[in-house]
């Protein structure tokens, strides 16, 4: 029996254990470089059967890249997010898209963003930057105070737009700030807010009502363009954004446009349109009102996907024994990979024999 191919387009293990425990098993293992265009990705993984890798950087993953690969069973992330695969084209060819919503990552999604809502609200950078240049004390660099108080303050409001994972931490982390936490998400049950101490409202609502406006949904076909300028002008002309998700749920240049005439305060911003920005970005006219960081808000000493690589390996063993594999992103593709996978293992009697021995 053939070895089946697996071709790691962006690689996430350093040492490649985990690429070794999949040879192991009868896989065929191909490493691209991390950076690979579709071209190089349709020429690398032809004929292969799994896809992996953390976000694909060459564009998005297509039917073009599908028809390469007619045996295709699987696209297994070591990521959260699956904007890079065309989740349409590959349902309608029975391909499944599995994530790995690991709390390294997640988890550390949620403590950047509360740094980023710190950095503007205390004014961190304008107060390291006047040390530096000989002056002291300005008071136009008094910060703002996030919780209420028994003097009668009242703190501010805070609202989360995505009450998933991400969301729900952020939510956890602020409680003991005594912050007014208000959150829109149409998918979760109502209990989530009550669980998370957030009052839940539509997207409007929490526009105009917050000081601090936080975005945690995924990017899809519904959320793409989310905030554009009707959005921004309903914010307070005081108020913040803080994009941790995808560049492309704000429209950039309305961003800017609104920033350059004082609409809203500053934005903190991991994700953008472009990555990187082109040196004629208009982000990067706007001083202080815009803190910029290069997409790797999760990236913590210690190599945060790592442990996704267990998850990811389960995945493709299990797809390639022809097992329906857990953290499936498009539900819809399931019936038609039956028909074509279930019971079909392309691994034979060394099905499953190793494991990655990465902890989870």
């Amino acid at each position: 029996m053939a070895r089946p191919k697996v071709c790691i387009y962006a690689p996430v293990d350093p040492d490649g254990r985990s690429h070794a425990a999949l040879a192991a098993a009868g896989c065929e293992v191909v490493v691209g470089p991390g950076s690979a265009s579709l071209a190089d990705l349709r020429m690398r993984g032809s004929g292969a059967s799994a896809l992996m890798g953390a976000t694909f950087r060459g564009g998005v993953m297509d039917e073009s890249v599908f028809a390469a690969m007619p045996e295709l069973r699987l696209i297994s992330k070591y990521t959260i997010g699956f904007d890079d695969v065309d989740l349409d084209a590959a349902t309608a060819r029975g391909i499944l898209v599995t994530h790995c919503p690991t709390e390294s990552n997640w988890g550390g999604v949620a403590e950047g963003t509360v740094a980023a809502v710190l950095a503007l609200l205390k004014k961190v950078r304008e107060r390291d930057r006047q040390v530096r240049e000989g002056r002291w004390r300005d008071p136009g660099l008094a910060g703002t105070y996030l919780g209420a108080r028994q003097d009668g303050y009242p703190g501010i409001t805070i609202g989360l737009v995505g009450l998933g994972r991400i969301g729900a931490r952020v939510a956890e982390l602020l409680a003991p700030w005594h912050i007014r936490l208000l959150a829109s998400d149409p998918y979760v049950a109502d209990a989530r807010f009550v669980l998370h101490g957030a009052v839940p409202v539509d997207l409007p609502t929490l526009l105009r009502e917050a000081d601090v406006v936080s975005l945690h949904c995924s990017l899809t076909a519904e959320t793409r363009g989310l905030i554009g300028a009707r959005e921004l002008a309903l914010m307070k002309p005081g108020a913040v954004l803080v994009n941790t998700a995808r560049g492309a749920l704000v429209d950039q240049d309305a961003l800017c446009a609104c920033l350059a005439r004082g609409g809203i305060t500053a934005a903190a911003l991991d994700v953008l349109a472009e990555e990187p920005p082109p040196h004629d970005s208009a982000l990067l006219e706007l001083g202080d009102r815009v803190l910029l960081s290069p997409h790797m808000v999760a990236a913590n000493a210690g190599s945060p996907l790592r442990a996704a690589t267990a998850w990811a390996n389960e995945s493709t063993l299990r797809a390639l024994r022809g097992e329906l594999p857990q953290r499936i992103c498009n539900r819809e593709a399931i019936s038609l990979w039956r028909q074509r996978f279930e019971g079909r293992s392309l691994l034979g009697a060394r099905a499953g024999a190793a494991r990655d021995p990465t902890p989870t």
